[in-house]
Parts: C-alpha cells; structure tokens; sequence
C-alpha cells in the first residue's frame, strides 16, 4: 500500500484514478445527490435520508471505479483522504478546473 504523508500529496494520485470521464460524472452526479438527500434530512428531520446520503454518494463511485475506471476505489485503503478529496474533485469540476 502507497503511504502518503499529507492531503497535497494524495490528491494528485486521487486524480489518476479518475481519469476516466464518465467515472468522474458518476462521482459528481452521487456527490450532488448526497448533498440533496443531506438537505432533504435537514428539512424534513426524517433520518432515512443519511443512509440514502451514503448510498447515492458511494454507490454512484463504485459503479464509476468498478464498470467505467476498471480499478478500486481509493475509500478502500485511504478513506479519509479519499472522503476529502471527492469533495475537492467535485469542487474542481464545478468551477471548469477538471471537465465534466
């Protein structure tokens, strides 16, 4: 397993394992429905939706890495590095950084 010292030097390898299009829309596409389902928690207080949360976010990446990228997902063996880094992607690809 590849040791990384810090977020900075993660990222960069994160990257190269979403080099394929359609597993980097798979991410946006669970990450923005995490956020709606976080909201629907918030306004309704039902708390079925932090389960859905967690389905749409994961369940939409491991489809990406497993049918489209071919590799494992990086939440397998750095999961708070990975965590931290979709949501850097996601932020990357909303404002034009990465294409969509």
């Amino acid at each position: 397993m590849t040791r990384f010292d810090s977020l900075a030097e993660f990222y960069p390898f994160y990257l190269g394992e979403h080099r394929n299009r359609t597993c980097r829309r798979l991410h946006f596409i669970g990450s923005s429905l995490t956020l709606g389902c976080l909201a629907a928690l918030l306004l309704t207080g039902q708390w079925f939706w932090l389960p859905a949360a967690f389905v749409c976010g994961y369940g939409f990446a491991w489809i990406g890495h497993f049918a489209f990228e071919k590799n494992r997902p990086a939440t397998f063996k750095h999961p708070l590095y990975s965590f931290v880094s979709d949501w850097i992607m996601y932020k990357d690809i909303l404002t034009g950084k990465i294409p969509f």
